[in-house]
């Protein structure tokens, strides 16, 4: 009896839960930014400005499974699982430099950015090496930083999108993700010279990034992991392309963005194709789980 009035009232429950947390997530990041530019004048690369924006997902996240929907913390993917997912603590750490790489192959055989191949056996300099080393480091220290954005997105919306179905909840975190950082094109942060098409293909990215940390998640059964992925993507593929193609060979904001693009892509249509995003864990029902606790 228990168990039907659970099943009855779960999807007016997870509903409130999404529309609290979005409210939350996009109200206090983009007012925060708002206050922070306007009234505190901070640049938009000041962490100040950053941090409390971007964590507001993770903060909505807490405050909604603990105070709106009561349902708890089981299936929010908290713990290390050092032990079986360590193969995907490497995937998600060595995967953004391998695909800045590709994509700057891919440049480069487009004729867009001469490489210096100046270093032993004809690969790049130690200087160049020694930066992604440190810039992969730097990820991995940052991130719990990043599981702000992870903990709120891939851990708890996406799951209570659509049912959960792979398919449409992913597209659709993708988009609202995406749409989440849109004010960031107004204040500095992402410069694009033509703003439709720049925030068309920043879109299109959050899209393939959202696949591939959502099957990182799935299989991993931890939010750490996604949030070493994100991480490195933007402290390691994003940084070192826009310094490479933007900076070094001028090709602007949206252009690396674009190459970067392709090897997303073939990793998401292999993603697809072997059907490895149909293979999810099975999580406790969130509802049940909140229930349980409370009455344990």
């Amino acid at each position: 009896m228990q168990y039907s009035m659970l099943t009855h009232h779960a999807k007016p429950v997870t509903r409130k839960g999404v529309t609290v947390f979005l409210l939350i997530s996009f109200a206090g990041t983009w007012l925060w930014l708002l206050f922070a530019r306007v009234v505190l004048g901070l640049s938009s690369l000041h962490p100040l400005l950053q941090l409390p924006g971007f964590c507001m997902p993770g903060i909505a996240a807490v405050v909604v499974r603990r105070w709106i929907t009561s349902e708890g913390f089981a299936d929010a993917g908290l713990k290390l699982h050092l032990k079986t997912a360590w193969r995907y603590y490497g995937v998600a750490w060595l995967g953004p430099p391998l695909i800045g790489a590709a994509t700057l192959a891919l440049a480069a055989a487009l004729g867009l950015w001469d490489p210096d191949l100046s270093g032993p056996g004809g690969l790049p300099g130690t200087k160049e090496l020694a930066t992604v080393l440190g810039l992969m480091m730097v990820a991995l220290f940052l991130t719990p930083l990043y599981a702000g954005e992870e903990f709120g997105w891939t851990s708890y919306l996406r799951p209570r999108l659509f049912g959960g179905r792979t398919a449409p909840s992913t597209i659709a975190t993708g988009l609202i993700w995406a749409v989440w950082h849109f004010p960031l094109a107004f204040i500095g942060y992402a410069e694009f010279t033509n703003l439709v098409t720049g925030l068309a293909v920043w879109t299109l990215s959050f899209q393939l990034q959202e696949i591939i940390l959502m099957w990182l998640y799935q299989r991993s059964g931890s939010v750490w992991v996604a949030s070493l992925a994100h991480a490195g993507n933007n402290m390691v593929l994003f940084l070192i392309l826009g310094e490479t193609l933007d900076g070094k060979a001028g090709l602007g904001t949206i252009t690396p963005m674009l190459l970067a693009l392709a090897p997303m892509a073939v990793i998401c249509l292999w993603l697809v194709g072997t059907r490895r995003l149909t293979r999810e864990r099975r999580l406790p029902n969130p509802l049940l789980a909140g229930h349980v606790a409370r009455t344990d």
